[in-house]
């Protein structure tokens, strides 16, 4: 089997009084990892050479100045906020998420104008990185209007892939957004990413319901059996392997989902809660449907545990080599 070469990633750097830099100089203080990866983090070389001392991490660091000749084995840093940020961990703060925001459109940027290959984002605060310029309700909003394609949420494991056909809406919005449209686009979306992404010529996709069991034949609602059911058997008899809707209680419990190749939910918790159950530290969220690849650990800011030195970056490593795979994958599958 060929070795994958490595790749040329970009990493914005996150909400600075959360946990993004901390996982970023955790993950490459692991001299293997640049075997597989000329990283680019969007920051202040200052800020992470400050932190690399302070958590006593070996971390071989290089501060960049041309994002065109970046150094081969070093994290190198290109810097986004000219200042180092003066951190007060776990604070909601405005400057915080300018900084955040001003990491986020440079490495956007480099993703577009191909400097770096996949992009790995740390995470945001939502709130504070609000603004005039920022006024979307997470990446995936903000990566579908600067890049082309059409995004779709979708968080993968090992063991789970789950995808949403609503991301980050309020739960009384759900039903009015549920349309047949909206659904059938969603799940050629997933598809499509199934056979591109992950090399899955015929994927099996298993739709949730939208109801409580389903509707308990309109006992709970009827949009189950006036929507899902009628659609997705007009999709399965055009030649897609879509099955359900499945109660999404019973469909996790009884591990039905070991039989699907990815799963569709219908809002965020209905999908992001057993799959954090069932893979949390070690899944990644994975912006499908677009022309570049951008993933990001399946965790918040964890402004609860900033600045203490313990946080895990399991996850955002695991979304480095996931950013790699999928990379590749398209890298050969558009040169066949």
């Amino acid at each position: 089997m060929t070795e994958l070469p490595k790749i040329r990633i970009g990493i914005s750097a996150g909400d600075p009084n959360g946990i993004g830099i901390e996982i970023i100089l955790k993950a490459f203080h692991d001299k293997r990892l640049f075997d597989f990866f000329t990283p680019i983090v969007f920051a202040n070389s200052e800020n992470l050479i400050n932190e690399k001392k302070r958590l006593d991490l070996s971390t071989s660091i290089f501060a960049l100045k041309n994002l065109e000749t970046p150094k081969n084995g070093q994290l190198n840093v290109i810097n986004t906020w000219q200042k180092p940020f003066r951190f007060t961990f776990g604070k909601e703060e405005v400057a915080a998420g300018a900084a955040a925001l001003s990491s986020l459109v440079a490495a956007t940027t480099a993703l577009k104008n191909s400097q770096i290959e996949a992009l790995v984002t740390a995470p945001i605060h939502k709130k504070s990185i609000q603004s005039d310029s920022f006024h979307f309700p997470g990446h995936t909003d903000y990566l579908n209007k600067e890049l082309e394609g059409e995004s779709l949420m979708f968080m993968i494991s090992e063991r789970l892939r789950v995808a949403l056909v609503t991301d980050h809406i309020p739960l009384k919005e759900v039903t009015k957004v549920l349309t047949k449209q909206i659904i059938t686009d969603k799940i050629k979306r997933l598809s499509q990413s199934l056979i591109q992404d992950f090399g899955i010529q015929r994927p099996k996709i298993a739709v949730l319901g939208i109801n409580p069991h389903t509707g308990d034949q309109g006992v709970i609602g009827n949009e189950d059996d006036l929507l899902l059911r009628p659609l997705l058997k007009e999709l399965f008899d055009q030649g897609q392997l879509v099955f359900g809707p499945y109660a999404a209680d019973g469909f996790f419990g009884s591990q039905t989902y070991t039989r699907y190749d990815a799963v569709l939910a219908m809002y965020h918790d209905q999908g992001l809660i057993p799959f954090k159950t069932l893979s949390f530290g070690k899944g990644v969220n994975f912006t499908a449907g677009l022309n570049r690849v951008r993933t990001s650990p399946d965790h918040g800011t964890a402004f609860d545990i900033a600045g203490q030195g313990v946080a895990d970056p399991s996850s955002f490593i695991e979304a480095l080599f996931s950013a790699r795979e999928i990379f590749q994958k398209r890298s050969s599958t558009f040169s066949n």
